[in-house]
């Protein structure tokens, strides 16, 4: 049987890839030990999603807030909000606290990131989800969606937009009118429309209503002599 020996050249494309990988691999657990090292007491390395920044502990006491955040009532209960982390008071302190669900705030943690679940995106920061509310216009806490995290991504999915051909030969005014009549249709269907932030519906609801609005868009579009796809 013949037997191939790698050349230099293959053996040197070789050796500068797994440096290369070695290095990097190197570099990042070298980046996660430096901030570790700089960790106050008292505070934790939120990696997940790679989000990778530091918050205080929940339970931990401060005896002043920070100057630069907001104050948030929820139901009875009265918050600060800043950059991410939550407070309440306890008597003369204020104690770190998980976000309250359901709270609205007027900006984002600076150093969120956005999560992808079924196509819509979701703000994470320091375990707490955040949906933009088309009605309040803030932003709204909310549980992590479907109770799945797993199935978050922080790649943004392909767009989906239909790809429409006219079996009929219609005209490219009649394809205009015709798709703009089916988004209505889909949305008087489904209560959901995609032009809007959330698709204008509850975060909970979003991802099955998107799937419907697009099924009902489709079926629109075929029956008016369309293939979609």
């Amino acid at each position: 049987m013949a037997t191939r020996s790698m050349s230099s050249k293959s053996r040197f494309a070789w050796l500068a890839l797994l440096t290369t990988l070695s290095i990097s691999s190197g570099a990042f657990a070298e980046d996660r030990r430096e901030a570790e090292r700089h960790l106050l007491a008292h505070q934790h390395y939120d990696e997940h999603f790679s989000h990778n920044h530091a918050y205080y502990d929940r339970g931990y006491a401060v005896h002043e807030i920070p100057h630069e955040g907001y104050t948030v009532l929820r139901g009875r209960d009265n918050f600060w909000y800043s950059r991410g982390e939550w407070y309440r008071r306890s008597g003369p302190r204020w104690v770190v606290v998980g976000a309250p669900i359901g709270a609205f705030v007027p900006i984002l943690p600076p150093f969120y990131t956005t999560v992808w679940f079924g196509g819509l995106p979701y703000y994470y920061a320091n375990e707490t989800y955040y949906t933009w509310d088309r009605g309040e216009r803030e932003y709204r806490v909310v549980d992590p969606p479907n109770d799945n995290e797993a199935a978050g991504t922080t790649q943004q999915p392909l767009s989906d937009q239909l790809f429409v051909y006219p079996k009929n030969g219609q005209s490219a005014e009649q394809q205009s009118r015709d798709r703009y009549e089916c988004h209505h249709y889909a949305v008087e269907q489904t209560g959901y429309d995609p032009t809007q932030a959330g698709g204008g519906v509850s975060s909970d609801m979003a991802v099955s209503k998107r799937a419907d609005y697009f099924r009902a868009e489709e079926a629109c579009l075929d029956a008016r002599g369309y293939s979609v796809k």
